[in-house]
């Protein structure tokens, strides 16, 4: 995948995952790109880990683990931050 595809699935997966966490009021597109791809391959290396797909082509499922990534990013930067807590 091309790098103009990564930052574009990674602001889509950054978004989606701002709206499950509820960090969509605090987020901007930069951080929602940068939140995406970094979910994107966190969550791509541990699907190669457990023999999954080639990371680096653009489907369904590269989709739903880069959003799964950037929920798991999000939710431990919100225990880290205190954001979680209330």
């Amino acid at each position: 995948m091309g790098w103009i595809a990564w930052i574009i699935l990674g602001g889509l997966a950054g978004w989606v995952a701002s709206i499950i966490t509820k960090n969509n009021g605090q987020m901007g597109i930069v951080k929602n790109v940068i939140v995406g791809i970094i979910g994107a391959l966190a969550g791509s290396w541990i699907l190669g880990q457990l023999g999954g797909t080639d990371p680096l082509t653009f489907s369904f499922q590269t989709f739903l683990v880069a959003v799964g990534g950037a929920v798991v990013l999000l939710f431990l930067l919100n225990l880290v931050t205190g954001k979680g807590r209330r």
